[in-house]
């Protein structure tokens, strides 16, 4: 039996950074270790300290830099305690955080908290290795009905998923799970993603989609005929993939009720992210890590979000 996971609580983790030199100096050891390294040049060698806590000069490129200097809390005038606070929500909130509720819980006006946690999710973005192994393929649809629209917001072409946001999941049973915003669920579009995502030979479990039909060309491939009310055929069942999507849906009609479909590749990455890096069974801290430790050459300005 596997060691159990040190859970921490908010509180516990606020009391490890009582000042703001002590988060600094955790970002710092997350990012360069013990010794600082510029962030421009790579130069570790003439590296000279500033008076600001913090602050760095080098002698190579001469510039000055800090542990934030090219990721997303770059020239942040946000006490670094706060991001550390957004950061832990982020990671241990199943369904997320709101940037209303946020602003309430750090003391910040809301567009600042959500910008904040945008560029946080710039961190959770896709990662380019391919999966493989036994992996469950599923999609969904994201949006409000049309019958329960205001009449001047309803599309009127059709019912169904008219008007929503497809979804294209992949879940490596016992490993991570990977979800891509695409335009609409034909064969093309659908296994364009699969082709993208998962290394060829792999095993796919999925129902009986037609945009599925010849994907064994490629991958051994095993279906369920829901159509039927069949759920599980030997190994071939998608329970895994649809539990994510049973996440995804509550995060999405109860925490944000709605998103827009230029941000939701953003919101998309983070569910992912805290399934893969924020799973439960790792300790807290390391959970917190996994963010941090991956913002390097990450930046997003407030213009380039709102354009």
């Amino acid at each position: 039996m596997g060691k159990k996971a040190t859970v921490l609580s908010l509180y516990e983790i606020m009391d490890l950074y009582k000042t703001e030199e002590d988060a600094i100096r955790y970002f710092e050891g997350i990012r360069w270790g013990d010794k600082p390294v510029c962030v421009k040049c790579g130069c570790d060698g003439k590296i000279t300290v500033q008076k600001k806590v913090g602050d760095y000069w080098c002698g190579d490129c001469r510039g000055y830099f800090n542990v934030f200097t090219n990721t997303p809390m770059e020239r942040s005038k946000v006490d670094i305690r706060k991001w550390i606070y957004a950061s832990y929500t982020l990671m241990t909130s199943r369904k997320g955080i709101s940037s209303l509720q946020l602003s309430k819980e750090i003391g910040v006006q809301q567009r600042t908290a959500w910008y904040m946690l945008h560029r946080l999710r710039l961190v959770c973005g896709e990662d380019p290795q391919a999966l493989s192994g036994h992996i469950e393929t599923d999609e969904t649809y994201l949006g409000g009905k049309e019958a329960n629209k205001h009449e001047n917001k309803k599309l009127k072409a059709g019912r169904g998923t008219v008007g929503k946001q497809a979804v294209i999941g992949m879940k490596v049973r016992g490993g991570p799970v990977r979800a891509v915003p695409i335009s609409n669920t034909d064969q093309h579009t659908l296994q364009s993603t699969i082709h993208k995502n998962i290394t060829a030979g792999s095993q796919l479990f999925t129902d009986d989609h037609k945009g599925y039909v010849g994907l064994e060309r490629l991958y051994q491939h095993d279906t369920v005929n829901h159509s039927a009310k069949e759920f599980v055929n030997g190994m071939a069942h998608t329970n895994g993939i649809e539990s994510v999507w049973a996440v995804l849906k509550r995060g999405f009609n109860g925490i944000y009720h709605n998103w827009s479909r230029k941000h939701c590749r953003a919101y998309v990455d983070v569910f992912s992210f805290r399934l893969n890096e924020g799973c439960c069974e790792r300790d807290t801290q390391e959970r917190l890590n996994s963010l941090f430790s991956q913002m390097g050459g990450k930046t997003l300005t407030y213009k380039a979000l709102t354009a």
